[in-house]
């Protein structure tokens, strides 16, 4: 894709600092972090969203991940660490070259989980059954 901005930092035409790098991954550090150490892990080959990503790349990119999340803990002294993924624009994808960020975590970080909502009674068995049925 000729205006993807991920795309220009696999070919090498935007700078970047590359953490990992393999025949059909990157990861490099995010420059507007969560926290310092923020990497994203993408496709080399441009694909929007995880439903795009052949299966092979995405057992590499959570292969990737563990590695970055291990490197987290050793290296950065993390106490944890996040994966996420913002899947087209109603959950927060703003670039829309599939991607999952790896966020280093601390104890006193300041950040917040997202809030939890609850389910009417037999709702839960409604959803189940909806989710099931598209498997």
């Amino acid at each position: 894709m000729d205006n993807c901005i991920f795309c220009k930092i696999v070919s090498g035409n935007i700078p970047s600092a590359i953490v990992f790098d393999s025949d059909k991954i990157i990861a490099f550090l995010d420059i507007r972090p969560v926290n310092k150490g923020h990497v994203l892990i993408l496709p080399k080959e441009h694909a929007e969203t995880l439903l795009d990503v052949p299966e092979s790349t995405l057992k590499d990119m959570i292969i990737a991940a563990k590695k970055i999340g291990k490197s987290f803990c050793k290296s950065l002294k993390a106490d944890g660490f996040n994966l996420g993924m913002n899947n087209f624009a109603a959950a927060g994808q703003v670039v829309f070259h599939a991607h999952l960020h790896v966020i280093p975590r601390y104890e006193c970080d300041g950040l917040q989980h997202w809030p939890g909502k609850t389910y009417d009674e037999s709702e839960i068995d409604q959803y189940k059954e909806k989710i099931a049925t598209f498997l």
